[in-house]
């Protein structure tokens, strides 16, 4: 591939080198090429074993066995073709930055509270087991080890693509700990999901813009934080976004982490409103940012975890709820690309 080869030139390139935009770029174009020169090949392969067994149909020594790695190779061909197709999508340009995630309690109290710290230790377990950071930016505790909100930063390459799908309101059934009589309660918690800002995105952001608010943290971290207004909160005035961290000692440390959230979450805003306007809008799954839509159910007494968007039903909350959300992940993202399939050839998605 021609383009694959300039592509590699340039990432030696010492003027491309240089210029960290224009490289970051080239990374992108250069990972896209590798994706669909592998998938090509993969496609070649397939076509030229069909051809070279259906030449052997003809020779009895070989005919039986020919058939077979026909038969075979049919039922693979759909697999690899829509492999090819995927790779000639053009990938979302946030999918490989870390994610911001915003998890509130909803309706049921304290239990709700206590659900979006299951729904906080879910995703930690998870990005635990494949190798990422977590960089907690606000928590507000309540006294049962429940979250009424937090916000945290998932470090990781790709980890907005994997978790962009998580957005919307999530339910869950059962018996709360604080139920003497054993009665099922319906709490939920809403999640947010959007992609950490980065220098490329040339967010101008005017200091008279900004309001910013200091206060003494609240939560783990003993006298320290009762005493000093290290917390930080930021208010962009135009659009009404807020965001808050208390997670470090450092004053400094807090504004520079406050105001990277704050980033994103205008970068999310301006996003939104540009998918609007070209009518591209395609959020079944990653979600319209509407708190009320409901995307998830957690059922505990039966052990069960649907997602309603794919109608996609699983027997083994105990192991997502610890953390093993790759079967639900994997779905959402194999719908997605059909619905991207489907879009990009113009017929309607099965």
């Amino acid at each position: 591939m021609g383009r694959l080869a300039s592509v590699e030139a340039d990432l030696g390139d010492p003027n491309v080198l240089g210029d960290s935009k224009r490289y970051r770029q080239t990374l992108r174009d250069h990972a896209f090429l590798k994706k669909l020169e592998s998938a090509y090949s993969a496609y070649e392969k397939v076509l030229n074993d069909l051809k070279g067994n259906e030449e052997l149909l003809a020779d009895p020594d070989f005919k039986e066995e020919a058939e077979a790695e026909i038969a075979s190779l049919k039922e693979s061909l759909p697999e690899v073709e829509k492999r090819l197709l995927a790779s000639l999508l053009e990938p979302d340009p946030f999918e490989g930055r870390n994610a911001v995630l915003e998890i509130r309690a909803g309706t049921g109290g304290e239990e709700a509270a206590l659900f979006a710290g299951n729904l906080f230790r879910m995703y930690s377990r998870f990005c635990e087991a494949k190798g990422w950071k977590i960089s907690l930016m606000h928590a507000n505790e309540t006294s049962l080890d429940g979250y009424k909100e937090i916000v945290f930063t998932v470090v990781g390459e790709g980890a907005y693509g994997l978790f962009r799908f998580e957005s919307g309101g999530h339910r869950v059934q059962r018996v709360p700990e604080t139920e003497a009589q054993g009665r099922i309660h319906t709490s939920a918690a809403t999640v947010i999901v959007f992609p950490e800002a980065d220098e490329e995105d040339e967010l101008e952001i005017p200091d008279s813009d900004i309001r910013i608010d200091l206060f003494c943290a609240g939560g783990a971290g003993g006298q320290h934080v009762n005493k000093t207004e290290s917390a930080v909160r930021m208010t962009h005035l135009p659009t009404g976004l807020v965001a808050v961290c208390q997670d470090e000692r450092s004053q400094q440390r807090n504004r520079e982490k406050c105001f990277a959230t704050l980033k994103a979450r205008i970068l999310d805003f301006k996003r939104r409103e540009e998918e609007a306007k070209l009518g591209a809008d395609r959020l079944s799954l990653r979600g319209s940012g509407d708190r009320s839509e409901r995307i998830r159910t957690y059922n505990f007494p039966q052990n069960r975890v649907t997602d309603h968007r794919i109608d996609l039903t699983l027997y083994s909350l105990d192991r997502v709820i610890d953390g093993e959300m790759s079967p639900l992940l994997d779905a959402l993202a194999a719908h997605d690309l059909d619905e991207r399939l489907s879009s990009a050839l113009n017929r309607p998605s099965a």
